[in-house]
């Protein structure tokens, strides 16, 4: 009985602590101690900038002259007088080929040319014993004729041995091997013995002049649209084009601007796009054929919309920013940009006006339709030169 009496006791006690603290809530509930604080928020004022957007096309490098430097004649490499990645200038010994035979064609066509001229000059002392024998008609004219095929004859075998040692002097030059322009060696793939011919698969090396480079890029129907111009003049727009740059594999920008010399006159149906090749002093030679880079074309673009791509998201690939309204809730709108940027902004085409304010950072923790404070702040880019 006393035990069921203190569980009674208890039971009242739980129950007003309950009452008590459902009391309590109800006041704070109704005081507002939870209500959501609104937050504050960075927010620009849409204008129009002036902005220099910079064009990034990969882009391979060659030299003006690549050549490859190959034997005209058969026989093993004797002596190799430069190394690999070595500067050379036009006329420089480079390669000695062991060709025997063409020595010895050499000394045979001169021997050939001493006998010839001894027979055009026994021919010619033939024919002056006999012409004045003949005027006095001591032989017949028949014998003066036949003086004179003779010494045609003889002559034209002495033309011909000329012919031959010319022949045989190209044949033992090219045992030496120059090189044909100023430029930097490729790799040297043979040694010193090894048999070579005109056939052989690789060259003996290549040279490359250098004094100016080559750098081929492709430009897509996409990226010359949006030059805002028709494709018709993107020839003429892209040749007069001055600081075109060249961007190096390692970051760095080359320091000699350039100029594009050509461009294809149709879009390649397979690729989607045009080729086109800038040209860029290297008379230093620091950039080497078969190197790599960007080239760069400015592209500036006056009293357009200006957006800081912190400003922006994306949703399904549809770049959005969240607008404020007057009752300063936000409303996300999306936007169309060039695809083409400077890094930090975006080149609004279609989605804003002027005058308008869209939050400048933080969107990610933002919900359509939230209330915010808003705190306007000026919104500064590098203008256009």
């Amino acid at each position: 009985m006393h035990r069921t009496k203190t569980l009674w006791s208890l039971g009242i006690i739980f129950l007003n602590s309950l009452l008590f603290i459902g009391c309590n809530s109800d006041k704070k509930g109704n005081s507002g101690g939870n209500a959501p604080s609104v937050r504050t928020y960075k927010v620009i004022e849409i204008k129009e900038h002036n902005i220099t957007l910079e064009n990034i096309y990969p882009a391979s490098i060659e030299g003006e002259q690549n050549i490859e430097i190959r034997p005209k004649v058969d026989g093993f490499i004797s002596k190799i007088h430069v190394d690999e990645g070595a500067f050379v200038k036009k006329g420089q010994l480079l390669f000695e080929i062991e060709a025997p035979q063409y020595e010895q064609d050499l000394r045979s066509a001169r021997a050939n040319i001493e006998i010839a001229k001894a027979n055009v000059n026994t021919a010619e002392m033939e024919l002056n014993k006999i012409r004045p024998l003949v005027e006095r008609n001591i032989i017949s004219n028949f014998e003066l004729e036949n003086a004179e095929f003779n010494l045609a004859s003889k002559q034209a075998i002495l033309v011909q041995a000329n012919a031959q040692l010319t022949n045989a002097k190209a044949n033992y030059q090219y045992t030496k091997i120059h090189s044909p322009v100023d430029g930097v060696l490729g790799t040297i793939p043979y040694k010193i013995g090894s048999l070579v011919s005109g056939n052989t698969p690789m060259p003996l090396t290549t040279v490359s002049n250098i004094g100016k480079v080559y750098a081929y890029f492709s430009l897509n129907e996409k990226q010359i649209l949006e030059f805002g111009i028709h494709q018709g003049q993107l020839a003429e727009y892209l040749r007069n084009k001055e600081g075109i740059q060249l961007k190096l594999a390692n970051g760095t920008i080359y320091p000699e601007t350039g100029t594009i010399e050509t461009v294809s006159g149709q879009i390649n149906v397979s690729t989607g796009s045009i080729s086109a090749r800038a040209t860029f002093p290297n008379s230093d030679y620091t950039i080497r054929s078969g190197s790599s880079g960007s080239v760069l074309i400015p592209q500036h673009i006056e009293n357009n919309i200006i957006i800081p791509q912190s400003s922006t998201f994306e949703v399904q690939g549809q770049k959005f920013v969240y607008v404020v309204d007057a009752e300063n809730n936000v409303q996300q709108k999306a936007v169309k940009v060039l695809s083409n940027n400077d890094g930090q902004n975006y080149v609004v085409k279609d989605g804003l006006v002027v005058g308008e304010k869209v939050v400048f950072e933080g969107v990610h923790t933002l919900r359509n339709g939230e209330t915010i404070n808003p705190e306007l702040v000026p919104f500064e880019i590098k203008e256009a030169e």
